[in-house]
């Protein structure tokens, strides 16, 4: 008998509840999720659905009110703010939708930046090679030393793939990756996420109103008024 693989992530039960003074507003509601390595899943569902509260919570940027979250076999809901700063910077990376990148750094710096931040600091010539090679992966190895304001949009995003990507993480968070982006821009961005998923078996979860997105996911989790409603 074959053992299943443990997911990377497990919810379960998971809800979290917001105040707006002494009035109680259910952002998640009972929510049973789990994610395994190198998937390629979308969360969709209208604005105000829950997305943002449960990639937050799943990137241990929040914590859940009520239920538990296990991320890599570990219990991670009972654990304070401070505690997760090392799952933040080393297991997980984050690609947001308005990029944010470092103005005053350049490609190769805004790429390498999360290893200078990481408690397990590497050789800079280790760290170096490494956002290099991503830097060629993803197609500005001829712009390393342009800083983000002599950038295009997709340019970019592409910069804040490669920088999620640099610390190795077990799970890439994408929050809208497309948003800012046109059409043809989207798809080459999408491409360039669902080949390094193929390749390097990168665990990609987004939270996205895209079509497109959605048309290249593995798998599809639907929510709505911060509950599952359909995992497909």
């Amino acid at each position: 008998m074959v053992e299943q693989e443990s997911p990377l992530v497990r919810l379960r039960s998971l809800s979290k509840e917001y105040y707006l003074g002494k009035t109680s507003v259910p952002a998640l509601q009972g929510v049973d999720l789990e994610i395994y390595r190198g998937e390629f899943t979308v969360v969709m569902g209208p604005s105000g659905s829950g997305k943002s509260t449960l990639l937050n919570i799943i990137g241990c940027l929040d914590n859940p009110t009520h239920g538990t979250f296990e991320f890599d076999g570990h219990l991670i809901s009972e654990r304070d703010f401070d505690a997760l700063a090392p799952v933040r910077n080393e297991k997980i990376g984050f690609i947001f939708q308005s990029f944010n990148l470092i103005p005053v750094l350049d490609v190769l710096e805004n790429i390498e930046f999360p290893c200078l931040m990481a408690r397990r600091r590497e050789p800079a010539h280790v760290v170096r090679s490494r956002a290099r090679a991503l830097a060629d992966e993803v197609g500005l190895s001829s712009c390393l030393r342009h800083r983000p304001d002599e950038l295009s949009g997709g340019q970019r995003q592409r910069v804040a793939i490669a920088r999620a990507l640099v610390t190795q993480p077990k799970l890439v968070l994408a929050d809208e990756p497309t948003a800012n982006l046109d059409s043809h821009t989207s798809e080459q961005i999408i491409d360039l996420m669902q080949r390094l998923n193929e390749e390097k078996n990168v665990t990609f979860l987004f939270s996205t109103h895209d079509p497109r997105v959605r048309a290249r996911a593995r798998r599809v989790v639907s929510i709505a008024d911060g509950a599952i409603v359909v995992v497909n």
